[in-house]
């Protein structure tokens, strides 16, 4: 009987695919003798659409689908990144989640993907009671430079594999991969503001979500704004799942990114006030701006929440 892949081994045969045809996507690899393999999807080397789709495949373990399609919304009608899954516990919060901060002197990275599982640094991993083992580690970093050979290799080390079996996918957030990879997280926005809620996401079944692809920006700072504002002011989720209908209708008015004060100003702004520090700010913000239920247990369905384009327009256009 066949075992079941871990997250790593179904990121690790993904990018062992993809990267064959790296010239094709626009990286870079670098690659030395027992050391990590550092693909540039967007620091240095030109990356491009594809490259950003592979960061947020990988990101997601394999278990999503992640498509650029239009995006009709009145304001904006440019292109969006729409993701699917039917693993959302799994592909979102035990890989997808840029919970691993990884902070090394100067160097500093948000890193994402299946090998928080197998460091599961993060308390959220006790909460959740899943961690994995694996001979092989696969990680995106969000940041301006590839890890130096220190921080790699610390990587692998608390990821308990052998350097050589590390693989990490890094871009900069105002490059084309960079602002891909971030628009793709509507469903782990959504999956992990239920989290915050103290909702059981084991009872959620499948996740779709779609958020507005913003220009890519001058500098790093400002598309940390606009990537998190196409995800809070523009992103659209629908999570299917059971429960009573009215446990779902309390949580309704909560899950949205307006149920959070700090609501209604754009990610800039409130990022300067947290001294731009993400885990400062108020954690029930970081929700899609509209999130559809759909109650599989009865049959019944809610929305709430709302876009709000006039925030999406300053923000673009900063």
């Amino acid at each position: 009987m066949s075992r079941t892949p871990t997250l790593n081994e179904r990121a690790a045969e993904l990018c062992r695919t993809e990267l064959a045809r790296s010239a094709e996507l626009r990286l870079e690899l670098h690659a030395e003798p027992g050391q990590p393999l550092l693909v540039d999807a967007g620091i240095k080397a030109r990356g491009g659409l594809a490259a950003g789709l592979l960061l947020a495949r990988a990101a997601m373990a394999g278990l999503g689908e992640v498509r650029v399609v239009p995006w009709h919304a009145s304001g904006w009608g440019g292109p969006a990144i729409a993701v699917y899954t039917d693993h959302p516990l799994l592909a979102c919060m035990c890989a997808q989640y840029a919970g691993w901060r990884i902070a090394h002197g100067k160097y500093f990275a948000m890193g994402s993907g299946p090998m928080r599982a197998l460091a599961a640094q993060e308390a959220l991993f006790g909460r959740l009671g899943y961690t994995e083992t694996s001979q092989v580690a696969v990680g995106v970093l969000e940041t301006p430079e590839l890890p130096p050979a220190e921080v790699a290799g610390q990587i692998a080390a608390a990821c308990r594999v052998e350097p050589h079996r590390l693989t990490l996918l890094a871009a900069r957030t105002a490059s084309q991969a960079g602002t891909v990879q971030v628009a793709a997280r509507a469903v782990e926005t959504g999956m992990h503001k239920l989290f915050e809620l103290g909702f059981d996401l084991s009872r959620v079944e499948s996740g779709f979500g779609v958020a507005p692809l913003p220009p890519v920006a001058r500098d790093d700072l400002t598309a940390i704004g606009r990537t998190n504002d196409a995800v809070l002011y523009g992103g659209e989720v629908t999570l299917w799942l059971r429960a009573e209908d009215d446990e779902l209708a309390a949580l309704a008015a909560r899950l949205p990114s307006s149920a959070s004060p700090a609501h209604g100003r754009p990610f800039l702004e409130l990022f300067a006030e947290a001294g731009h520090d993400f885990y400062r700010m108020d954690p029930h913000l970081f929700s899609p701006a509209v999130v559809r239920l759909c109650n599989l247990q009865t049959g019944r369905s809610m929305r709430c929440g709302e876009l709000r384009l006039d925030i999406l327009e300053r923000s673009f256009q900063a």
